[in-house]
């Protein structure tokens, strides 16, 4: 998946389009990403007990994640991102692969 956990993203489609957000949790088995404060539905619930009451709650539904585009951290604009290797190696010896911005070529990935 082009985006992970924390990154700061635009949406690009749906009813919050044109909308930031940072990434809450993301689920990369079904490719979908959930952003705090956006794509808001209502669950009616039942009561369940006397900690859980009923009624009507909102809350955040994931995202198809090629729905929200990567804000940059350097140039601050939603960007397409492109993966590259370093000449740095992981702790396995491989060299460490990262995710940058196709815009301004700066590397996304700490």
């Amino acid at each position: 998946m082009h985006v992970k956990t924390g990154d700061e993203v635009l949406i690009i489609a749906g009813k919050d389009k044109g909308r930031r957000g940072k990434i809450k949790r993301s689920v990369p088995t079904e490719g979908r990403v959930v952003v705090e404060g956006l794509n808001i539905v209502k669950r009616h619930t039942k009561a369940r007990g006397p900690g859980k009451p009923g009624g009507i709650i909102e809350k955040e539904a994931p995202l198809n994640s090629s729905n929200v585009m990567l804000i940059c951290p350097s140039c601050g604009r939603a960007s397409r991102t492109g993966h590259r290797f370093l000449e740095e190696t992981d702790h396995k010896g491989h060299p460490r692969k990262v995710r940058f911005c196709k815009s301004c070529d700066a590397v996304v990935d700490k």
